[in-house]
């Protein structure tokens, strides 16, 4: 399966495993709670979908890569302890606790969460002296002579053989105790959390024309050559501050990210290209409507590959849009209500004590890096709104922070009919270049693909979203139209 459904399945299983009968008792007994064994290729998303898992359910999470440990971190240190058996003395070899066990109780204490996941990574990667110690953890839930508290299930996740050579194979015994779900790569699935997590639009666009080099692993005379979905993700972090920095990004730089020498050769000239036809074509003034008949005339005419960055810029620019209408739409939302429990609350206590739950949830939300990277900036932004709220109940009392309430209001209602706006005009510009094609079928995937922008559309509309979706994309057309699409050799006759 995809990362997206061993996330569900992994919602599901936390559901299940803390679901508690009349009496309180879990209605799996702890002994029959099998932990999960999750298995795929380094750098797919496995430790970022439990952060996601445990932020979504609001339970604890504690996370451990098991190759960092050594056997007497992971089991703890051995003390002498005097018993007595059959009326004699003896001396016995205990533990000390666990530093993994440990930090599951400091979680509890810290998080307040007395439930949650305890998430061992590259759990069969391990040196030969600890080997045995992840058989006993994976079989009897102990790390040396203590348990994981009950109430925190198990989630080991692995790399396969054929991604790391120092991987041992889990006997029969091992893995009829557990829960296996292999895990692929998968592009769409991919995209979705790109575009939600601000992944460049110019890795989202080259990975619609090369598909293949979205993840592989070789292995050559010369080493392994790899590319992996961390790696396009941790490179597009740099691209952003790069660009906003003016610093040129080089073939030795991307890399230093995507360590396959011919695909970062290719990307670092396709991101050269990304940049220029951004240029070019002038995105900003075609989502603001001005939209030249040399730029429609140019597209029309133009590669195929050319054709599917310029639909790839738009969307990603529309995405990026609509993310910052999702963010104002949360804290607008959130302020309502804070204003309403403010009317009928009107001291500055409440205020402050408001302001102290927010900072609490925004640290909170900090910890958990896989979280909604869009609640995680309305937290913030709320914070600084009733911050200023206070200033403002300070000098005016309720009133003037109704007043200035209005006005964000209005700004919010400003921002969606712009990037409404932004969104007609993005249709005018493709249905001008293209009419009812393939391209236009690629540009209404590619808006299929971003969550904000389903929620976008849900909330504003979209008469010529609406008709392309039914026309091009629920049919059989659509299948056909893209099976092509994905089966073209799509030369980036630019590169050339």
């Amino acid at each position: 399966m995809n990362i997206k459904e061993a996330k569900e399945e992994i919602k599901h299983t936390v559901q299940a495993y803390l679901a508690k009968d009349g009496f309180g008792n879990y209605k799996i007994e702890v002994s029959h709670q099998r932990p999960i064994l999750l298995m795929g290729p380094p750098g797919i998303g496995k430790t970022a979908i439990m952060e996601q898992i445990a932020g979504e359910c609001h339970i604890g999470l504690v996370s451990y890569t098991i190759t960092h440990h050594t056997r007497q971190s992971a089991i703890g240190l051995p003390v002498i302890e005097h018993r007595e058996f059959g009326g004699k003395p003896y001396t016995v070899t205990e533990y000390t606790m666990s530093e993994i066990i440990a930090s599951v109780y400091q979680q509890i204490e810290k998080s307040g969460h007395k439930e949650g996941i305890l998430f061992i990574d590259e759990i069969n990667c391990v040196s030969e002296t600890l080997a045995p110690t992840m058989l006993q953890f994976l079989q009897g839930k102990t790390f040396g002579t203590h348990r994981v508290p009950d109430g925190w299930l198990i989630v080991a996740a692995g790399n396969p053989p054929e991604y790391n050579k120092s991987v041992k194979e889990f006997d029969i015994v091992t893995l009829d105790r557990v829960r296996k779900i292999d895990v692929e790569e998968d592009l769409g699935v991919w995209k979705e959390y790109a575009y939600t997590n601000g992944v460049d639009g110019s890795i989202i666009s080259y990975l619609d024309v090369r598909r293949d080099n979205f993840y592989t692993v070789e292995t050559t005379v010369d080493g392994k050559r790899f590319v992996t979905a961390r790696g396009w993700e941790d490179l597009s972090q740099l691209l952003k501050v790069y660009q906003e920095l003016d610093i040129p990004v080089t073939e030795e730089v991307v890399g230093q990210y995507i360590q396959h020498p011919a695909i970062a050769r290719e990307f670092a000239a396709y991101l050269e290209l990304y940049r220029k036809y951004e240029k070019d074509y002038n995105i900003e003034d075609i989502l603001e409507g001005k939209i030249r008949q040399t730029a429609i005339d140019r597209l029309s005419d133009a590669p195929f590959d050319e054709k599917l960055s310029i639909i790839g810029l738009l969307a990603s620019r529309l995405s990026d849009g609509f993310a910052q209408c999702k963010v104002t739409d949360m804290v607008t939302d959130r302020h309502y209500s804070l204003l309403k429990e403010l009317k009928a609350d009107p001291t500055d206590t409440f205020l402050e004590k408001t302001l102290e739950q927010l900072q609490a949830e925004m640290e909170e939300a900090k910890e958990l890096p896989g979280s909604d990277k869009t609640a995680r900036q309305a937290a913030q932004q709320l914070c600084a709104v009733v911050e200023e709220d206070r200033k403002m109940f300070a000098a005016g009392g309720f009133d003037t922070v109704r007043t200035v309430f209005s006005v964000s209001v209005a700004e919010r209602k400003k921002q969606l009919t712009t990037w409404k706006k932004a969104l007609d005009e993005s249709f005018r510009f493709v249905e001008s270049a293209f009419g009812e094609s393939q391209e236009m079928v690629a540009f209404i995937t590619e808006l299929n693909s971003s969550p904000f922008v389903l929620w976008f559309v849900s909330e504003m509309g979209c008469d010529k979203y609406f008709k392309y979706n039914e026309s091009l994309l629920h049919d059989k057309r659509q299948q056909d139209i893209m099976k092509d699409i994905k089966d073209l050799e799509i030369p980036l006759s630019l590169l050339s």
